[in-house]
């Protein structure tokens, strides 16, 4: 029996979209873009987010204005109820993915133990 993987993704995917973790982020992230401040902040953290882990990835050092910023815009972060909230969901789902990614994983877990 063949067995095509990518349509049991494609469910998962589906049923993904359907969860309690993803339904929530989608709700929180909806009500964080209704305050344009806080959504202009969370964009700018996705930014500084995204140029340090290119930075890292390229073994290239952070500069002392970058750590700067970043470090304030972390902060500014922490002290907006609806981005902790929505960053809040993101880890909940991020905890299911990998769950999930344990679960997939498995055999291959399995066929290393000796």
């Amino acid at each position: 029996m063949a067995v095509n993987i990518y349509d049991t993704a494609n469910k998962m995917e589906e049923e993904i979209r359907q969860t309690t973790e993803y339904t929530s982020l989608s709700a929180a992230y909806a009500e964080m873009k209704k305050d344009p401040k806080a959504y202009e902040l969370f964009k700018d953290f996705q930014e500084v987010q995204v140029n340090l882990q290119q930075k890292q990835m390229n073994g290239e050092d952070l500069t002392d204005d970058e750590m700067k910023h970043a470090r304030e815009v972390t902060s500014q972060v922490g002290n907006v109820d609806v981005i902790k909230a929505l960053m809040d969901k993101e880890r909940n789902l991020n905890q299911l993915l990998n769950d999930i990614n344990q679960i997939i994983t498995k055999p291959i877990q399995e066929l290393y133990q000796d």
